[in-house]
């Protein structure tokens, strides 16, 4: 039963109306009105969560989103997250989440998932991992794909919040993928060119004054500031030692 879900639909909506938000969404037909289906999104900002739900809403579908565990360790993030029935994936332990979210989409669930896994600071497509064809094609359900543009103007990495009114959010759903499992490599492969291929038309259809040239939040294939995928690499490879070595730091400090 869903309890938290609905009024969090409602008190979101209401935010989106404070914040003078306009939204395009193309596509949404292709979610399925019930049955099984893997949703899989790019990922581009931290509120993606909040956002990637309506490409399901006009199917009357709530998304179970696939979330990192850090989030659910957080001590409000935590109950919120299990409130909603996101499911929980520990890197580490990748086999549980996956076979949680072949439970879930077998029992007609709407699954959400970032094959990025991470967030894009080049705002374009990251290598994918291999966990959204493999989840879709051992529930045997449709694999749709969606694009997000916008929302990494409110909340991203390396640059401040921004919640000033009067974004467009746009959501781009396409056609529905049937993965068999028989090549994840391959069509794994195949889901990254079709959502790149929509990455690009949502940009190109994005209000031209909201993005001029040099903006951060645009791709510099596409005339912006952000950075190139290239250096992109480099930045999260910094992050991570960063990571690494405070949490060095922190396990010398506790043993000290």
């Amino acid at each position: 039963m869903d309890l938290t879900y609905p009024p969090i639909i409602v008190a979101a909506k209401t935010g989106f109306k404070l914040l003078g938000q306009r939204f395009v969404m193309t596509g949404t037909e292709h979610v399925p009105r019930s049955g099984g289906v893997l949703l899989a999104y790019n990922h581009i900002g931290y509120v993606d969560f909040v956002y990637g739900g309506l490409a399901a809403n006009p199917s009357g579908r709530l998304v179970r989103f696939m979330a990192k565990r850090e989030i659910f360790d957080h001590r409000l993030g935590g109950p919120l997250m299990r409130s909603l029935h996101h499911i929980e994936v520990d890197r580490g332990e990748g086999v549980a989440s996956f076979r949680t979210a072949v439970d879930r989409l077998r029992e007609g669930e709407a699954v959400g998932i970032f094959p990025e896994a991470t967030i894009s600071r080049s705002m374009e497509l990251k290598e994918f991992k291999s966990g959204a064809v493999r989840i879709a094609a051992e529930a045997g359900v449709p694999l749709v794909p969606v694009i997000m543009w916008g929302t990494q103007r409110m909340m991203t990495k390396d640059h401040p919040r921004d919640f000033s009114r009067g974004k467009t959010i746009a959501l781009t759903v396409g056609a529905p993928l049937y993965p068999t499992g028989a090549d994840p490599v391959g069509e794994t492969a195949e889901l990254r060119s079709v959502m790149s291929r929509m990455l690009d038309e949502t940009i190109a259809a994005y209000p031209a004054d909201e993005q001029p040239p040099g903006s951060w939040w645009l791709p510099a294939r596409h005339g912006g500031s952000a950075p190139t995928p290239g250096r992109a690499e480099e930045l999260d490879a910094a992050e991570k030692r960063d990571r690494a070595a405070r949490r060095a730091a922190k396990r010398a400090q506790n043993r000290s």
